[in-house]
């Protein structure tokens, strides 16, 4: 469930139905309703769990967002617990997934402007999707000066 100013907005019963087939999910971290002083951020998840998080941070009454949730669940992640999420991304990610891209994190990478060669002041956390070719990748060039 995700929560915002409109209301909450729950996994839809055939996506649900398809993730708890698969995962027999014993915990979900954003029930709906959400009990009162409920606070999923600071208590221990369960086993495998479904996390369908406040999508924007204004959308959650502790001005968490989305990324705050992440957080939590790589921390359950490494006491060996299973977690979906299920949170927004880009189309052009998800066409990117669904062709087979490899992914990598290249951090928070300070493009230089073009003139000034000045670094940019406020860095995004930047992916590199990689689409392998049949073709093997070129020998650098100094294997081939030899």
């Amino acid at each position: 469930m995700t929560q915002n100013k409109l209301g909450y907005w729950i996994t839809p019963p055939d996506l649900m139905k398809k993730l708890e087939d698969e995962f027999h999910f014993d915990f979900d971290p954003c029930p709906y309703p959400l009990p009162e002083g409920w606070d999923a951020l600071t208590m221990d998840w369960g086993a495998v769990n479904h996390c369908n998080p406040p999508f924007r941070r204004f959308d959650n009454p502790n001005g968490l967002g989305p990324t705050a949730f992440v957080r939590k669940a790589i921390e359950e992640n490494k006491k060996g617990k299973t977690v979906v999420l299920t949170i927004p991304t880009q189309s052009y990610v998800n066409l990117l997934i669904e062709a087979g891209a490899e992914l990598r994190s290249l951090g928070r990478v300070r493009w230089l402007e073009k003139d000034s060669g000045e670094a940019w002041k406020s860095p995004s956390p930047i992916t590199a999707f990689i689409l392998r070719g049949s073709n093997p990748s070129p020998k650098p060039k100094e294997e081939v000066e030899k």
